[in-house]
């Protein structure tokens, strides 16, 4: 009676535990740099400006002037 015997590459991606957590640990690890990244170009591009010059009417002033 013969068994067949099935051998798997030792490469193989779907097989081999070490290999695919460390594959998925580096694409955490890029992900979370794209991330971080990425969120902080858009903080930086859509930063305050500053305080703009607004030019205010005289009778909705705290203390109003009239005419």
């Amino acid at each position: 009676m013969e068994q067949e015997v099935i051998s798997t590459p030792s490469n193989d991606f779907t097989r081999s535990w070490v290999k695919s957590s460390r594959f998925l640990f580096y694409m955490q690890v890029v992900a979370l740099s794209a991330f971080l990244i990425g969120g902080s170009y858009a903080l930086y591009k859509h930063s305050y400006k500053g305080k703009p010059h607004v030019t205010v009417p005289e009778n909705t002033l705290y203390t109003p002037k009239y005419k």
